[in-house]
């Protein structure tokens, strides 16, 4: 298989673009960064709730 190229990556935001329609992607993309920002953090120890077990 190949990798990616542009072309495809112009597909899938056009496929996205029309399932989802413009006002929707802003949300999507809020949720999607605030998602990957706990994993992170979870991921890195800065969980407040492991914080709090740790400690006791």
């Amino acid at each position: 298989m190949g990798s990616v190229g542009p072309t495809q990556i112009l597909l899938i935001a056009l496929v996205i673009l029309l399932l989802f329609g413009g006002r929707k992607i802003p949300e999507l993309m809020r949720g999607l960064g605030q998602g990957m920002k706990e994993f992170k953090d979870a991921s890195s120890g800065k969980d407040d709730k492991n914080k709090a077990a740790k400690d006791d």
